[in-house]
């Protein structure tokens, strides 16, 4: 299975065979590799540091004797 099949057009009147290139082998492995590299990415900052891109907010410890300033009563 190439990319461009024999007899294809070619405005330049050239030989084009040489700018064939497999799409399997070539092309099948560089998006594997892609592919595996993005997951090791994603997995190494989901494991190692998962607070890292979290909201600073979050961190504040909860006081159950203090109602948040934006929460007003109804009467």
């Amino acid at each position: 299975l190439f990319l461009h099949q024999t007899g294809s057009n070619n405005p330049t009147g050239l030989n084009s065979d040489a700018d064939k290139v497999t799409f399997h082998p070539y092309f099948s492995y560089k998006d594997l590799f892609g592919f595996i590299l993005m997951l090791i990415g994603l997995a190494s900052v989901a494991l190692f540091s998962p607070n890292l891109l979290g909201d600073p907010d979050n961190f504040t410890p909860a006081n159950p004797l203090v109602t948040p300033p934006h929460i007003k009563p109804e009467w």
